[in-house]
């Protein structure tokens, strides 16, 4: 096992912090100060890691829950293209959290951020939007990347929506959910217009 650098280990203290203040007072309460503080590092150091508290909070929802999606969603891209298996790889994961009570508060920070930072810059697989609509093009023949991408962002906005608040669904209102899901992102592609009806225009 490599030497650990007093790099990583500044890094590592200041995503500790900051996961310790945001899962005790939300995102707006916790400043770079207080992370640093906590963290016993210099005040510069979130921006010299991170750049910005945004993207120190990117880095560790990446970090604390990458690893809960990646298996389904390898599974649903390396099967047969299918609509419910990539449903059930955004939604599995998420019931899961909502069952543990750090999950769940974890799950409503992810919710907050995304919904509020939608510039944000990721690095893991499932956090790219664009490998989600990958797979919803080879599930939909016809079906345009750029209208898989708009489905999949309506999709994770209203999951991310739903679940925020942290409290676990009813079996029959998480079976609608499902449900309303499938049916939203299987739906047939629309009709890309010829020349002749565009001269009209």
């Amino acid at each position: 096992m490599p030497a650990t650098t007093p790099s990583q280990t500044t890094r590592e203290k200041l995503l500790d912090a900051a996961e310790a203040l945001l899962l005790q007072d939300g995102y707006d309460a916790v400043s770079v100060r207080r992370i640093c503080t906590r963290a016993s590092a210099n005040s510069a150091a979130v921006h010299y890691h991170f750049g910005s508290k945004e993207q120190l909070v990117a880095n560790l929802l990446e970090t604390r829950l990458a690893s809960v999606w990646a298996g389904g969603l390898d599974e649903a891209i390396a099967g047969p293209p299918s609509v419910p298996a990539l449903v059930d790889a955004i939604l599995a994961p998420m019931e899961e959290l909502l069952a543990d009570p750090i999950g769940a508060v974890r799950l409503s920070l992810l919710s907050r951020f995304v919904l509020t930072n939608p510039t944000a810059e990721w690095q893991t697989t499932w956090f790219d939007l664009d490998v989600w609509a990958q797979a919803l093009t080879r599930a939909i023949p016809g079906l345009s990347l750029t209208d898989a991408r708009r489905r999949c962002r309506v999709a994770f906005s209203l999951l991310l929506a739903q679940f925020g608040p942290g409290v676990p669904l009813p079996p029959t209102a998480a079976a609608a959910l499902r449900q309303f899901l499938t049916a939203g992102l299987s739906g047939p592609s629309a009709p890309q217009p010829n020349s002749d009806e565009e001269s009209l225009r």
